[in-house]
Parts: structure tokens; sequence; C-alpha cells
């Protein structure tokens, strides 16, 4: 049965798509088959992994709002154990026409029920807004990933994520939980060590052990169309998200 793992913040620029993508690359490349979904018009997660996202012909647009089933718009990847439901431009109006859909909140966990046994890892980069795109991803998963940026502004935006699984865990998806908060962009400063204390203080059991840095290399490899374990794998980057993987992993048996 698949782990599907939402990755969520409303908030942008947080490292949420650098988070979905290399966390998918990490556990591919451990050898886990692993499916990674980009409900985010933008499309920067297909992108990453070098599928652009007006060269695909099928799309999870097509699987949101015709039911095409998953199998048929998964794209390979440079990964062996990595394929890609990518998204498309035409996923820029999907808000507006899923609003008066039936069951239009359920669309995209109808569509991986299809394909649960198929995948150990479901991971889904979602766009940073609350939108119905991003309740699809919450509806269809059992976990969510929180990625944190330390600055001053965190923990407000935090609460309102926390907020939102707790709205879709009482009304649509009861197994809905939250896996963790991942501390990411992390500068080596005063204020980073401040915000990082506050949030490991106030959820204990809740952030993960590895923090993500500020690292060119990470930040160079979606241009190169690459996740960052085929960029720069001795990279500062490259070995965080490596380790992230192995956490991810080994929560993931602790309670299955």
């Amino acid at each position: 049965m698949s782990r599907i793992i939402t990755i969520a913040n409303q908030k942008g620029g947080v490292g949420k798509t650098t988070t979905a993508v290399n966390l998918a690359a990490s556990l591919a490349a451990a050898e886990r088959s692993t499916l990674l979904i980009d409900v985010d018009p933008q499309g920067n997660a297909g992108s990453a992994v070098g599928v652009g996202r007006d060269d695909v012909e099928s799309s999870v647009y097509d699987v949101l709002l015709d039911a095409r089933p998953i199998d048929e718009v998964v794209q390979k990847t440079e990964l062996k154990f990595l394929g890609l439901v990518p998204s498309s431009r035409h996923l820029v109006g999907a808000e507006l026409e899923l609003a008066g859909a039936e069951r239009r909140e359920y669309r995209l966990r109808e569509a991986l029920s299809d394909v649960a046994g198929k995948y150990e890892y479901v991971i889904i980069d979602c766009p940073p807004s609350l939108g119905l795109l991003t309740l699809n991803a919450l509806v269809a998963s059992q976990g969510v990933i929180v990625p944190l940026q330390c600055e001053y502004y965190a923990l407000e935006g935090l609460a309102d994520i926390l907020r939102t699984i707790d709205l879709v865990r009482d009304g649509s998806n009861a197994e809905l939980a939250l896996d963790g908060i991942l501390l990411t962009m992390y500068a080596a400063n005063n204020l980073a060590a401040q915000v990082e204390k506050e949030i490991r203080t106030h959820f204990p059991d809740r952030v993960y052990k590895t923090v993500i840095p500020r690292n060119v290399r990470l930040s160079e490899s979606p241009s190169h169309g690459k996740p960052i374990l085929l960029y720069d794998v001795a990279s500062k980057g490259c070995q965080s998200y490596l380790e992230f993987a192995r956490e991810v992993e080994k929560r993931q048996r602790r309670v299955a």
C-alpha cells in the first residue's frame, strides 16, 4: 500500500517544490517505487525533473477534470524508480472548473485508488494556496509534510496550514495526519536559531531532525532539469535531502 504524502504550505518561497522533488528523488534513489504528482499550475516540480509544463500532452488536469486514469499520464524520469504526473498550463483554470463539479475534493483520491499498490510512496506538490487543488491533495493523502523557513512570520503561517489539516481531517479525510515540519533554507544566524528553538519547543515531536540549509547548488539544480542528487550529489543540499528521506522512511516504518 502506498504512503501518500502532500507537501503543503500556503506561503510561497519556503522550499515546498524543492522538498517535493528532492524527497521523491531521494526515495527513488533508495529503490523505493515513487510517484511525484505536480498539482501546482506553475509546473515547477515537473520541470525540476526534466519534464516541461508546456511539453506534455496529458497531465494531472486530465485526471482531475476528465477522470483520466493516472497510469495514462505518468511520465518517466531519469531515475528508474521515479514516475511523474505532470502539471500543465490548463491547470491554471482548474480551480474555477472544479468549483461546481460533483465530489470536487475527492477527484485525486479516487484516481489514486487505482494505483495504490503500485508505488511505495506518492509525493504531491501543491500550489502556495489553500484552494481546491491543495484540498484535493490533502483529501487524497495520509500525511502532510510542511516545509517551514526559519523567519519571523513562520509560526503565523504554520497555524493556518495546521488549521486546514484539522478541518480536512474532520470533514473529508479522517486518516490525514501531520507527518512533520521540515525546516528549510536554514541560514546560520541568530534569527534562524531563535525561530528553530521556538518551533521545536511548540512541536517537540513533529519537527524533523534534519534541517535543509541554504545552498547554491540546490537552487541551481532546477534550471538544469535535475533533482539535486543528479546535479551535485556531494553538495550539502543533496546530503541533507538524502538524510531527510531516510528520516521519513524511519518514521514510516515506526507507524506501519
